[in-house]
C-alpha cells in the first residue's frame, strides 16, 4: 500500500498565514467599496432633497425657513419649532407623514407623539451608526421627548448657531423665508444643506424642538456635553468657519458639519448639485460658500 503523504505543520501555518494575508487585504477593499456605496446614496438624498427645495420653492415662492417658532422678549424659542425637514414633506412624496402632524402644536406635544419618531430614509445618511430614535434633553439633562433621527441639517451661516439661528448669514434662518434674489454668491456659490452625523451630535427631520439642548459628543465626559449643549435650534442647524471646517477632529461643538464618510462631508448647494467637501478646505473659501450675501467670489477649482 503507498502511505500519502500529509501537510506538515510549516505548511500548514503558511497556508494559514497567507489566507489571513488575503483577507487583510481584502477587507480594507470591501469597505472601501461599502463606503463609495453608501456615500453615493448619501448623495441621493441630498439631490432628493435639493429638488424638493426647489419644487417647495415653484410653489411657496420661496424657500422654507430653517424653523418656525414663536419668539419671547428674550428672543429665545417658544414653539412650535418645527423645521424645513417638515415642510418639505409634500415635496420627497411624504405627504401622508405631513398630514399626521399638527403645527399647530409643539413638537413634543402628545398629539404629535407618533409623527416625530418616524424615521425617514431621505434623511438618514446610510453611513450612520446610530438609528431609529433618540432623546431629546433639557438643560438639566432631563428628557423632553423621543424623535427621529436624521443626518442632515440647513446651513445657518459663519456665526454661532445659538445665538444667531435668526440673523446669521447664511441661506437659513429662524422664522424667515429666503428668495434666490437673496442669494447674491449665487445659487452654486452657496452651501444649503450639509451632514451633521453622531460623532458630533443627535439631529432630527422634525426640527428644533422647543427647550431642548442638543449635547456635543465629542467631549470627554458626558457632563462636560451636557455643560456644552447647544440651544435648540441646533437640531435642525449647522455653522462653519474657518475655526470650524467639516469633519476637523478639533471642533467639539455640537452645530459643526461631520460625517462618517472616508471622502469628506457632503453638501448641497443652492442649485440642488452636490458636491464633497473636506477639512483641507482653505477657511475663506468655506466662509465665502457658507454666507449668501458676502460677495465673495469663489472658483470651482479652490475645493
Amino acid at each position: 500500500m503507498r502511505s500519502r503523504r500529509a501537510f506538515t505543520l510549516i505548511e500548514l501555518l503558511v497556508v494559514i498565514a497567507i489566507i489571513a494575508i488575503l483577507i487583510a487585504l481584502l477587507v480594507p477593499a470591501v469597505q472601501k467599496v461599502r463606503d463609495s456605496a453608501a456615500r453615493l446614496q448619501c448623495s441621493n438624498n441630498l439631490k432628493q432633497i435639493g429638488l424638493a427645495l426647489h419644487n417647495y420653492y415653484d410653489h411657496a415662492k420661496a424657500f422654507p425657513p430653517a424653523y418656525q417658532t414663536n419668539v419671547a422678549a428674550d428672543n429665545s424659542d417658544l414653539g412650535p419649532g418645527w423645521g424645513w425637514g417638515a415642510f418639505l414633506l409634500d415635496d420627497l412624496e411624504e405627504g401622508s407623514v405631513k398630514q399626521r402632524i399638527r403645527f399647530d402644536l409643539q413638537i413634543s406635544d402628545p398629539l404629535n407623539a407618533a409623527v416625530r419618531v418616524t424615521v425617514l430614509p431621505v434623511y438618514v445618511c446610510p453611513s450612520e451608526i446610530q438609528k431609529g430614535t433618540f432623546s431629546v434633553v433639557d438643560v438639566t439633562g432631563a428628557p423632553i421627548c423621543d424623535v427621529a433621527r436624521g443626518s442632515y441639517t440647513a446651513m445657518n451661516g459663519v456665526l454661532g448657531v445659538s445665538s444667531d439661528a435668526f440673523d446669521n448669514n447664511g441661506a437659513f434662518l429662524r422664522n424667515r423665508t429666503m428668495h434666490v434674489a437673496d442669494i447674491i454668491d449665487g445659487m452654486s456659490n452657496t452651501l444649503f444643506i450639509g451632514e451633521r452625523c453622531t460623532n458630533m451630535s443627535s439631529t432630527t427631520w422634525t426640527g428644533a424642538v422647543t427647550n431642548a439642548v442638543v449635547p456635543a459628543q465629542r467631549y470627554p465626559l458626558p457632563a462636560d456635553q451636557l455643560a456644552n449643549a447647544e440651544a435648540a435650534s441646533a437640531l435642525v442647524l449647522s455653522h462653519g468657519s474657518a475655526a470650524h471646517l467639516p469633519n476637523n477632529p478639533l471642533v467639539f461643538d455640537a452645530d459643526a458639519t461631520s460625517s462618517y464618510h472616508i471622502g469628506g462631508v457632503n453638501f448641497l448647494y443652492g442649485d440642488a448639485s452636490v458636491r464633497p467637501i473636506t477639512s483641507s478646505i482653505n477657511g475663506a473659501v468655506y466662509e465665502a460658500l457658507l454666507t449668501r450675501a458676502g460677495n465673495e467670489p469663489v472658483s470651482g477649482d479652490e475645493y
